[in-house]
């Protein structure tokens, strides 16, 4: 084997896949220290000690110190993205049943492994660029809410309308879960989702009930 095909597979595994293995290694292990001390332990050569690989190995996936809180911080974006899809896709259709599963589906990624509840809600205010890039992601998720919202719905609510109301949901969701996992709130897991989904079912259905179709607004 000439020295290009060894750079581009070891052990039956290409230089690519080792660099990915490399990257979700760190990322796990920044998950384990912002979960167990916080974002202020973590530190280069902390993380790479944590997940056993040599320093100059972060700087192959990461610029910075904040890029691997970056890059976790979209990891469990994405997880929680992923499940909510499912949920939705395998959910009966009707607009309950549809934000029951959603709301389940997320909150399971983030309590399930308590890591990532804790890792998301310290990294995520850790700096103003990261705090920007949660408020990016909250409005990503009221995005997901808004358009399976009017595709439940129809057309007829003014996009505006719809935007407001899902900017409000989830951004009320991140902070109602927040003081529930600091045990602010005395209600069990499944109250908490039935809850909720009140809320969301709530002014979801509202919203849609004032730009439903009627034979007066039909003759206007």
């Amino acid at each position: 084997m000439d020295a290009v095909a060894t750079q581009r597979a070891y052990g039956g595994v290409s230089a690519e896949q080792r660099r990915a293995q490399r990257r979700e290694a760190l990322l796990d292990a920044a998950l384990d220290i912002v979960a167990e001390d916080g974002q202020a332990k973590l530190t280069v050569a902390g993380l790479c000690a944590r997940a056993g690989l040599n320093e100059r190995y972060y700087y192959e996936s990461f610029q910075h110190r904040d890029g691997v809180l970056e890059a976790l911080l979209d990891r469990i974006a994405e997880e929680l993205t992923a499940a909510i899809v499912t949920a939705l896709t395998g959910a009966p259709p009707d607009s309950r049943a549809q934000a029951h599963a959603a709301i389940e589906a997320g909150i399971a990624v983030l309590v399930d492994d308590p890591r990532k509840a804790r890792a998301a809600l310290i990294a995520g205010m850790a700096t103003p660029e990261l705090r920007a890039r949660t408020a990016r992601t909250v409005r990503a998720f009221a995005r997901l809410v808004a358009a399976q919202g009017t595709g439940f719905y129809g057309g007829e609510v003014p996009r505006q309308l719809v935007d407001f109301r899902a900017i409000y949901l989830v951004g009320g969701l991140v902070q109602t879960l927040t003081a529930w996992l600091a045990g602010d709130l005395e209600l069990t897991r499944d109250e908490l989702i039935d809850q909720v989904t009140d809320v969301f079912v709530l002014l979801g259905d509202d919203l849609a009930d004032r730009y439903r179709p009627t034979p007066d607004r039909a003759n206007q």
